[in-house]
């Protein structure tokens, strides 16, 4: 019986089971850690230390792996995909073109 698919990477988009969000686990796909921020379903970029949990500690690098207790897998990691430099510049641009 295969396993259900509980949540995406957020590197490659590779589906991911309850057993692939260990502290040391990595994707199949494309070998980046899966138990990451990035991976939350708290992550946020807009929001406070880019994660709408309260009570979490801040965590300075949202693609290394985390022991975050309010870790939770996602299922739509490419929330967190418009954060990029360039997509930001561009954003700030478009804000004062007239």
């Amino acid at each position: 019986m295969r396993e259900t698919i509980q949540g995406k990477c957020w590197n490659c988009g590779a589906g991911l089971g309850a057993h692939d969000y260990g502290r040391e686990t990595n994707c199949l796909g494309c070998a980046k850690p899966t138990r990451v921020c990035r991976n939350c379903r708290w992550y946020d970029p807009a929001a406070t230390d880019r994660c709408r949990e309260p009570t979490a500690e801040p965590v300075m690098h949202k693609e290394r792996p985390t022991y975050c207790e309010h870790f939770e897998p996602t299922d739509d990691p490419a929330r967190g995909a418009g954060d990029a430099p360039d997509a930001l510049r561009q954003a700030a641009e478009d804000l004062f073109r007239s």
